[in-house]
């Protein structure tokens, strides 16, 4: 995969709700990830609280609906636990993971997924890589990144999902 196990963790981490500390962690990784750097500074000139709602109406529980849910059956299809969700517990499984607090399809578990299995030195870990990407990641991220650069009221999610949308598997 182009994108190192590194990338991957981030774009995972970067879906996590921002906290009082989040701002900090995206300064230090502005350092090695430049596109980081606009949204550092807009960030800084506004309250958590903004920050927080804008994550939240992307991706939790927008009105009049969320427009960016992470979650691969409640993003293609408009529902919770499609067969995608079963197709990926399979797929974790056969890599000896489980996806436990959240949906196997939810996106940071997914990214995390594809981290790991790109750090494995083994032929299945590869096969199981290009499955997950062919299967699942493809079919949805590039919408996804599209959707996040379109809706989003905040730098950060707008280059996030242009960073997710150019992601690629060679």
């Amino acid at each position: 995969m182009k994108t190192s196990p590194e990338i991957l963790r981030l774009f995972s981490g970067l879906l996590a709700s921002p906290g009082i500390e989040s701002l900090d962690a995206l300064r230090e990784m502005a350092a090695e990830h430049v596109w980081l750097g606009e949204s550092v500074a807009e960030l800084e000139q506004m309250p958590l609280d903004e920050w927080q709602a804008e994550h939240t109406r992307l991706f939790i529980c927008g009105h009049p609906k969320t427009v960016c849910p992470p979650f691969e059956s409640a993003f293609l299809s408009n529902t919770m636990f499609s067969a995608a969700s079963d197709q990926l517990a399979d797929l974790y499984r056969r890599a000896g993971l489980q996806a436990e607090e959240l949906p196997p399809d939810y996106l940071g578990t997914q990214l995390e997924c594809a981290a790991y299995l790109n750090e494995q030195p083994c032929t299945r870990s590869s096969e199981l890589l290009l499955e997950l990407w062919r299967e699942h990641l493809a079919a949805w991220l590039p919408k996804f990144g599209s959707a996040l650069q379109n809706e989003s009221r905040l730098q950060l999610y707008r280059l996030y999902g242009q960073q997710l949308a150019e992601l690629t598997l060679g």
